[in-house]
């Protein structure tokens, strides 16, 4: 019997500003889609491009990524989909349900806590890496 030979996993470069800047944007997106469908129902592309525009192109959800979200939430009770005709097309509209706006509401503080945290990490890395150059320096200063 010969041994199966299993593909090597593709390696994640954790040094590449590309993957932490989608794994971000996965979490937020859906942060996102809660926070835009706040201020009242929408249809799907209107969700998309109110996202990308309230993150200023920070977060662009496609038609691949928005619409399994929106069905996670609608079969989770956070937003509910009517059918409507809009300009002569059949669309659905998804609108927050009060257990949606009590999801924003967590989501906003978690996100909040964790943006503190990141500010607090960003503050002590910048002083550190100070601390070191001027060790480097022999903390001499140059005039």
């Amino acid at each position: 019997m010969t041994p199966v030979r299993r593909a090597p996993s593709p390696r994640v470069d954790y040094a590449s500003r590309d993957y932490w800047a989608g794994t971000i944007k996965m979490g937020l997106s859906k942060f996102f889609i809660l926070r835009v469908l706040h201020n009242g129902p929408l249809h799907g592309y209107d969700i998309a491009r109110l996202v990308e525009r309230t993150t200023n192109g920070c977060c662009s959800p496609t038609e691949g990524t928005i619409y399994p979200v929106l069905r996670e939430f609608e079969a989770g009770g956070f937003v509910t989909a009517t059918e409507e005709v809009v300009g002569g097309r059949q669309r659905r509209v998804y609108a927050l349900t009060d257990a949606g706006r009590a999801a924003f509401r967590v989501a906003l503080e978690a996100w909040m806590e964790a943006t503190a945290a990141l500010q607090d990490t960003g503050r002590a890395f910048a002083t550190a890496d100070r601390a070191r150059a001027e060790q480097r320096s022999g903390g001499a200063c140059c005039t």
